[in-house]
């Protein structure tokens, strides 16, 4: 479905320099810190922005080479996108229709009314929550094969939050449809997504099964003597602190059952994203 090789792109100080592969039927988290190199890489994967070497192909094709109807194949929230904020959804239904082959009037009206989004109120009137719902049903609007979603939750309350997700989640009810989403929330990636990239500084720094992240790895808290006496086989990396070491692994179950006065910490993507983006 998403694929980018060795994709590079140089501004002035910051250089995107990455890899990743979304197959079908798969929701892919993407989390890293502000200025991390998340937008770049997902204007990259929409052909928004000219790379400076390798490849980025969607559906199997180089994004630039897209026919104007499998561009109709996506739907895409970025965090910089947004309305007109003097028209109404009622306005931009005959803009959508003319738009997207594949739009359903009936079923976008009916998803607003659902959402309580106003038809005939300005936009520029909703609320954040509001605005970003109604991103994310006009991107669901046209039956998209991909969704590309930047900081889709940023802002926004746990209750539209939850609304927005569970808008995802009956989405991928429909077979062969995929998601790459990014949000600093870990706890709505942790909920829906497959897998997880890490990316830091332009590189990805991690890539893992979500299960895996939460449920095998996990961070030890080690003194310096207790640092210098465990099995470091299963460790992925090491950092200095004011007790000892923090240490990451893939393997928490082997440090519990061997290694019981060691504070273990269980995995989370905050924690991963915490540590392995330590300067």
């Amino acid at each position: 479905m998403v694929k980018l090789d060795k994709v590079k792109k140089q501004y002035n100080d910051f250089r995107l320099n990455c890899s990743i592969e979304i197959p079908k039927g798969q929701v892919t988290g993407v989390i890293g810190r502000n200025g991390a190199g998340k937008t770049t890489m997902f204007k990259a994967i929409l052909g928004l922005i000219k790379i400076d070497s390798g490849n980025a192909e969607l559906f199997g094709k180089d994004v630039c080479e897209l026919t104007a109807q499998e561009k109709q194949r996506i739907g895409a929230v970025l965090a910089d996108s947004g309305f007109c904020g003097y028209l109404s959804i009622k306005d931009y239904v005959p803009m959508l229709a003319a738009m997207y082959s594949d739009f359903s009037k009936e079923k976008f009206v009916s998803e607003c009314e659902r959402m309580q989004l106003p038809i005939k109120k300005k936009i520029k009137d909703f609320s954040s929550g509001m605005k970003r719902k109604l991103q994310i049903l006009t991107a669901l609007s046209h039956n998209a094969d991909l969704l590309v979603l930047d900081e889709p939750t940023v802002g926004l309350d746990v209750i539209v939050r939850d609304e927005i997700l569970e808008m995802l989640q009956d989405y991928m009810k429909t077979e062969e449809k995929s998601i790459i989403i990014s949000s600093h929330i870990s706890s709505d990636l942790e909920g829906i997504c497959d897998d997880i990239y890490m990316i830091d500084k332009g590189n990805i720094v991690m890539h893992e099964d979500t299960d895996v992240i939460l449920g095998n790895y996990g961070l030890l808290k080690v003194t310096r003597s207790q640092f210098e006496k465990i099995d470091k086989t299963y460790l992925i990396n090491s950092f200095e602190a004011d007790f000892g070491y923090n240490c990451i692994t893939n393997q928490k179950q082997f440090y519990l059952e061997n290694y019981p006065d060691i504070v273990i910490e269980n995995g989370s993507l905050d924690l991963m994203m915490r540590i392995l983006t330590q300067k």
